[in-house]
C-alpha cells in the first residue's frame, strides 16, 4: 500500500519521513496504544517478494531483540499490517555524527566522549557475536541530551550464522544498479579492506570502521576519500591515511590507538573494540600543541611560526585590588593554539566561553574556534585567509576580513555572509542593536558603519585635516552608541580616541602605540612599548583617571597594521593576550670567527633593519620608539 502522512499502520500512525536507506523507508509516527512518538521502519512493498532482503529485514528486528543497551536504539516489535512488514523502533531525536561533522572537526574531548559510547554499543553487541558491519557517522545519533545511539543494524551479522557466499554483496557498500551513488560513497568509506575484497567480515571489521569515525571526528574529513568507488577502494587497501591532519593537540595514545585500528592486516588489527574503549578511558595528558617543523627564510621571523600560546586572564579579579576592594587572587591560564603567522588575530567571546583565532591548517590559513573548557579546537570552514576577526554580542557570530571584504559567520552553522568591501580591513566591532562600525581600507579612511545584515555603510568618524591617517580598529563601549577606536598619523594626533554612532567630534584620549580595549570592570587596556596597560576609565565622562599599571610584557602586534596588538576583553570579566617570544625584538650578539657567542650587544631591540660598520665596530639601526610611523 501507498505510504503517506497520516497513514495508519495497526496501532501506529505516520507523521513524518525522516530517511529513505537500501533496506527501507524511516518514518517518524505516533503509538496510539501507547501515546509515544516511536520510528518505524518499513520493508517496501517490491522488496517482500525478494527472500533475501525479507530474511535480513527479519534478521535485523532478532539482533535488536538480543541487544539491550543504553548506546543502541532499541526496537519494539516486529509488525505487519495492510501488507506491510515493519519494524517499530525507538525515536532517537538529534543529529546524525555525519550531520554534526558537515560543521567541520569535533572537539578532541567531545570526539573522544563520543568515541567511547560507540566502542561500549559495539562491544555489547560483540558479546553476543553480533558484528555490525556497517559502522559509519551517519549510523551514528547524538541526542540533544548529548546521548550516543548506535543505529541501523541491518547489515548486522550474527558469526555463529552460516557464511555466505564471498562476493562484494556481502559487503556494506551493495555495488548494484539500484544503489545511489551517495550511499555507495557514503558507505564505502568506512569499508575495511577485508569487505573490500568481498571476503567475510568479522568483529575487527567493525573495528577498522571505529577507527574510521574516530579519525574523522578529530579531522573532520575521512581517512580515506575519491569521488567514485574505483577511486576510494585502492586507497583503503594499500594507502595510509593522513596522519598529518591530525590536531596537534591529539594524546599520543590516541594516535597508536587510531593506527592499531586501521591497520591493513586484520590479524595486526586491534583485536577487540573493548581495548579502544580501555584506551580512550585512560587519562589524557594536557599535551601542548607542537608546531609543524618550520625551516625559517630569515632567522628573525622564527617567533612569529612557532608561537602557540595565549593567556586568559580573569583579570577583573586583579584590578580589584587596586580599587581598594578586598584582593581576590588573579587567575591567569594558558592554552595552546596550531601554529599562526598572524598572533594578533585573536578575540575571547563577549561571555568568556571561547576564543576565535587565526592558525594554520593544511598549508592556509583561517579561523579556529576553542571553548575554554575544551582542549582543542576545530577550523572553520569557509574562512581562508581570514584575519583580525571580532564577535557578535551574542557570541554566536564572528566577524572578520578575507578576500579584501568583511564578512560574517555562524560559528555553529558555518554560514559565511559577505558584508561589505574591505580591501584593507583593520578592525571592527558589534553592538546588540546589528550595527558593525569597521575600517575597511589601508589608504586615508575613517570608521564606518553598516547593519549586521549588510547593506550601504557610511562614515561615522572624520579625519582632522592631514594630521591623521586613518582611524581604525573599533571597539564600542557598554552603551553600544559610543565606542573607542586608534587613529594613526602624527605624533601629536595619533592614539586613542572616543566617538560616536551619531558622528559627533571625537576627543583623544591617550597616546598609546595599540588600539584600546574596554574590560568590563570600568578599564582601558592598551599597550606601550610592548607592554600591556591598564587604566581606570570614566564611561560617563569618557576620560581615564589615575595612572595606568602594568598588566603583561611583550604582547603580540601584527607588524602590517599598526595599532593592532593581541589583547581582547570578554564582557563578563576575562581577558585574552598573545606574548611573542621576545616581543618582535632582535639580540645582538658578537660571534667569533668559528661562530661561537662571545657576548651580547645591548638590550633586544625592535629594530626594522640595520648595517654593519666596514670596520665591524658600529650598528646603524633603525628602530620605532612610541612613534606613528
Amino acid at each position: 500500500m501507498a505510504i503517506t502522512i497520516g497513514t495508519h499502520l495497526g496501532s501506529v500512525q505516520i507523521t513524518a519521513l525522516l530517511g529513505r536507506g537500501g533496506m527501507g523507508e524511516v518514518y517518524r509516527a505516533r503509538d496510539t496504544k501507547l501515546k509515544r512518538d516511536v520510528a518505524i521502519k518499513i520493508l517496501p512493498e517490491e522488496f517482500s517478494r525478494d527472500p533475501d532482503r525479507v530474511g535480513r529485514f527479519q534478521r535485523e528486528a532478532e539482533v535488536l531483540a538480543s541487544l539491550n543497551h543504553p548506546h543502541i536504539a532499541a526496537i519494539y516489535s516486529l509488525e505487519e499490517a495492510d501488507g506491510s512488514r515493519f519494524l517499530v523502533l525507538e525515536l532517537v531525536e538529534g543529529l546524525t555524527l555525519a550531520d554534526r561533522l558537515k560543521r567541520g572537526q569535533l572537539p578532541i574531548e567531545e570526539a573522544l566522549t563520543i568515541s567511547k559510547r560507540i566502542c561500549e554499543a559495539i562491544e555489547a553487541a560483540h558479546e553476543k557475536g553480533i558484528i555490525h558491519r556497517d559502522l559509519k557517522p551517519a549510523n551514528i545519533k547524538v541526542t540533544p541530551d548529548s546521548i550516543v545511539k548506535v543505529l541501523d543494524f541491518g547489515l548486522a551479522k550474527v558469526r555463529e550464522a552460516e557464511a555466505q557466499a564471498s562476493d562484494l554483496s556481502n559487503s556494506p557498500t551493495l555495488m548494484t544498479a539500484r544503489s545511489a551513488p551517495g550511499i555507495i560513497l557514503g558507505t564505502a568509506a568506512y569499508m575495511s579492506p577485508e569487505q573490500a575484497k568481498g571476503q567475510e567480515a568479522n568483529r575487527t571489521s567493525d573495528v577498522w570502521a571505529f577507527g574510521c569515525v574516530l579519525y574523522e571526528m578529530l579531522t573532520g574529513r575521512p581517512p580515506f576519500e575519491g569521488d567514485t568507488v574505483s577511486e576510494l577502494v585502492p586507497g583503503i587497501l594499500k594507502a595510509d591515511p593522513d596522519w598529518s591532519r591530525l590536531p596537534a593537540e591529539t594524546p599520543e595514545n590516541i594516535r597508536r590507538l587510531l593506527r592499531r585500528c586501521l591497520h591493513k592486516d586484520r590479524r595486526l588489527r586491534l583485536q577487540h573494540i573493548g581495548d579502544a574503549r580501555v584506551e580512550i578511558e585512560e587519562p589524557q595528558p594536557q599535551a601542548a600543541a607542537v608546531a609543524p617543523p618550520v625551516v625559517p627564510r630569515r632567522r628573525e621571523r622564527v617567533w612569529i611560526t612557532a608561537f602557540v600560546v595565549a593567556t586568559v586572564l580573569a583579570v577583573a579579579m586583579g584590578i580589584r585590588e587596586f580599587r581598594g576592594s578586598p584582593p581576590v587572587a588573579e587567575v591567569r591560564l594558558e592554552i595552546s593554539t596550531p601554529p599562526t603567522a598572524d598572533p594578533a588575530s585573536i578575540a575571547i567571546s563577549p561571555d568568556g566561553q571561547k576564543i576565535v583565532f587565526v592558525a594554520t591548517s593544511e598549508g592556509q590559513s583561517k579561523l579556529w574556534v576553542r571553548p575554554l573548557d575544551s582542549v582543542s579546537g576545530r577550523a572553520l570552514a569557509g574562512t581562508d585567509g581570514a584575519s583580525l576577526p571580532f564577535w557578535s554580542p551574542d557570541s554566536q557570530s564572528v566577524g572578520f576580513f578575507a578576500e579584501g571584504k568583511m564578512k560574517r559567520i555562524e560559528v555553529d552553522r558555518g554560514a559565511v555572509q559577505i558584508l561589505a568591501d574591505a580591501p584593507g580591513g583593520r578592525g571592527g566591532a558589534w553592538n546588540r542593536d546589528g550595527t558593525i562600525i569597521f575600517y575597511p581600507n589601508t589608504t586615508q579612511s575613517p570608521i564606518f558603519r553598516i547593519s549586521a545584515t549588510g547593506g550601504t555603510a557610511s562614515t561615522v568618524t572624520r579625519l582632522e585635516n592631514m594630521k591623521e591617517t586613518n582611524h581604525r580598529f573599533p571597539q564600542f563601549l557598554p552603551d553600544g552608541h559610543h565606542f573607542l577606536y586608534y587613529a594613526q598619523g602624527t605624533a601629536e594626533s595619533h592614539g586613542i580616541y572616543a566617538g560616536d554612532l551619531d558622528g559627533s567630534r571625537s576627543q583623544r584620549l591617550l597616546d598609546v602605540d595599540s588600539a584600546p580595549i574596554y574590560e568590563s570592570s570600568g578599564h582601558l587596556f592598551f599597550v606601550r612599548q610592548g607592554t600591556l596597560f591598564a587604566q581606570e576609565f570614566d564611561m560617563t565622562r569618557l576620560e581615564v583617571k589615575g595612572n595606568p599599571f602594568s598588566i603583561a610584557e611583550r604582547i603580540a602586534t601584527r607588524s602590517e597594521a599598526q595599532g593592532s596588538a593581541a589583547v581582547s576583553a570578554s564582557s563578563v570579566g576575562p581577558i585574552i593576550y598573545r606574548t611573542a617570544s621576545t616581543g618582535g625584538r632582535r639580540q645582538f650578539l658578537w660571534l667569533d670567527r668559528s661562530g661561537k657567542e662571545i657576548g651580547s650587544a645591548g638590550d633586544p631591540l625592535g629594530a626594522n633593519s640595520l648595517s654593519l660598520s666596514r670596520d665591524g665596530r658600529r650598528v646603524a639601526l633603525h628602530q620605532q620608539i612610541n612613534m606613528p610611523s
